[in-house]
């Protein structure tokens, strides 16, 4: 089951970017929060936002951007800080200079439709139980 964003997560993250918070992103929060896909492209649920932006020093190296997701390879996504109608843009997340960036869709509503959502996860074990009860996709 795909759960919305805890409300003080929302506020925490829009504490933490204020307007820079990209609208669509939190849009996306409303009925999701976070997704990854079946590539292993993931969009960060509100309450990873902060620490993924502190942790790849994105406001250092790509001022005016959001980090908002990676493809669980070492490359990330990131929205212009503030515009609703940006692009999606990729980076190695190593040499997140804006000069480098590649364009990955028009906008951010347009990318997640293109994404395909990943599997569903797989329950807990019940206790003891040697057998995972099985879902229909």
């Amino acid at each position: 089951m795909v759960e919305a964003a805890a409300a003080d997560e929302v506020a925490r993250a829009r504490a933490e970017f204020g307007s820079a918070l990209p609208a669509p992103l939190v849009a996306l929060w409303a009925v999701a929060d976070g997704l990854t896909a079946d590539d292993g492209t993931t969009v960060y649920p509100a309450g990873c936002l902060g620490e993924r932006n502190a942790t790849y020093e994105v406001a250092r190296y790509a001022p005016g951007f959001v980090l908002v997701g990676d493809d669980s390879g070492g490359r990330g996504f990131l929205l212009r800080a503030g515009d609703p109608g940006s692009a999606v843009f990729s980076s190695d997340l190593g040499d997140l200079d804006p000069d480098g960036f590649e364009t990955e869709a028009a906008d951010f509503t347009s990318w997640i439709a293109a994404l395909r959502p990943g599997p569903l996860p797989r329950p807990a074990r019940p206790k003891n139980s040697r057998i995972f009860p099985v879902r229909d996709r």
